[in-house]
């Protein structure tokens, strides 16, 4: 009996559909992207003692909107006003530039450590993962300032100069990490587009796994330094394969 071709062929077909992934499926998952045409999802950040605060407005340009950030010896933050899990969404992507740096901007020490732009990534402090001494700290903090502070922060920051690292500790805390993706004076005036991976940048400048939750600031400060500088956010993004 002469066999079919048919069955084996439609088989073959079937297979092939299930097996090869839509594009869709193949899509990117974006949390949440900024086009910064308005400030409603964001609340500004103050920090005690720091009486002279940076501003964030929205400017046009080309067309567009983006984030302008300035600072006149001063130092806030914006913050995004929900938290996000960085194991789930580990990637962040923006297009930044600035307009000039800062003479005594020095990445070693508390006189220098001022940016005129920087993407925090603070992770949440959990009590139910600390030990002991870690849960002092934090809970006479909270008494102090009515909020836990963070459990750690990378800071993706544009320095006033070379560096000798990619990657450095703050000079005020071992919990602060900074990752130096501008140096110098080069590309000062011209926008540039930076895509990181939080979970791996953890890991690098830790050497463990970050806790899982995370809230995403922008800041541009200069109270150390007495200086000013202007910057601008095209756009943020944080995303998952």
């Amino acid at each position: 009996m002469k066999r079919s071709v048919a069955a084996p062929l439609l088989l073959f077909i079937t297979a092939l559909f299930l097996t090869v992934p839509s594009p869709a499926a193949q899509q990117k998952r974006v949390l949440f992207r900024e086009d910064f045409d308005n400030l409603d999802n964001w609340k500004d950040f103050f920090f005690p003692k720091i009486q002279r605060h940076s501003t964030y407005t929205i400017e046009r340009h080309d067309g567009s909107h983006v984030l302008r950030a300035e600072s006149k010896a001063s130092a806030s933050a914006i913050v995004y006003n929900r938290s996000f899990n960085v194991y789930e969404y580990p990637r962040g992507r923006w297009k930044w530039k600035v307009a000039n740096l800062y003479r005594r901007g020095d990445a070693r020490t508390r006189e220098g450590d001022d940016y005129p732009i920087r993407i925090y990534i603070m992770f949440e402090y959990d009590p139910a993962r600390a030990g002991i001494l870690e849960r002092m700290q934090h809970g006479l903090a909270r008494t102090l300032y009515g909020e836990y502070p963070p459990h750690s922060s990378l800071s993706y920051a544009w320095a006033s100069k070379r560096e000798p690292s990619f990657i450095m500790t703050s000079p005020y805390t071992g919990r602060a990490k900074m990752v130096l993706l501008e140096q110098g004076p080069a590309k000062v005036g011209t926008w540039q587009e930076e895509a990181v991976n939080f979970l791996d940048d953890y890991r690098r400048a830790f050497g463990a796994d970050p806790p899982p939750e995370a809230r995403i600031a922008i800041m541009n400060d200069s109270d150390n330094t007495g200086e000013a500088s202007v910057s601008w956010l095209e756009y943020l993004e944080v995303f998952s394969d």
